[in-house]
C-alpha cells in the first residue's frame, strides 16, 4: 500500500509541476512582482486556524501556510478555494 501511495504522490507532482514551499512573506513578495497576479486562497475561519495560499510565477507554483491572513495587493485576482491539497 505504501508503494501505491508514493506512486500516486509522484504522479500528482508530475501533473502539478514544481511546487515551492515558502514563508508567507516570500509569497507576498512573489505576488507583488506580478502585473496580473492570481492567488488561490483556502482555510482560515474560526475553526480551520491556518490560511493557505498559492500563486504561480515563471513556471513555478509557490505555496505558503500562515496563521494570519496575508496582505494580497488589490490588483490580484483572488480565488477562494474550499481546500488546497499539495502532494508531499
Amino acid at each position: 500500500m505504501a508503494v501505491a501511495g508514493a506512486a500516486a504522490a509522484a504522479q500528482a507532482i508530475k501533473a502539478s509541476g514544481t511546487i515551492v514551499r515558502v514563508e508567507p512573506g516570500v509569497l507576498e513578495h512573489v505576488v507583488g512582482w506580478q502585473d496580473e497576479p492570481v492567488v488561490i486562497r483556502a482555510g482560515g475561519g474560526r475553526f480551520a486556524g491556518k490560511f493557505q495560499y498559492m500563486t504561480s510565477y515563471r513556471g513555478f507554483v509557490f505555496y505558503a501556510k500562515s496563521a494570519v491572513p496575508l496582505h494580497i495587493p488589490g490588483k490580484a485576482k483572488v480565488i477562494d478555494a474550499k481546500k488546497i491539497w499539495i502532494p508531499g
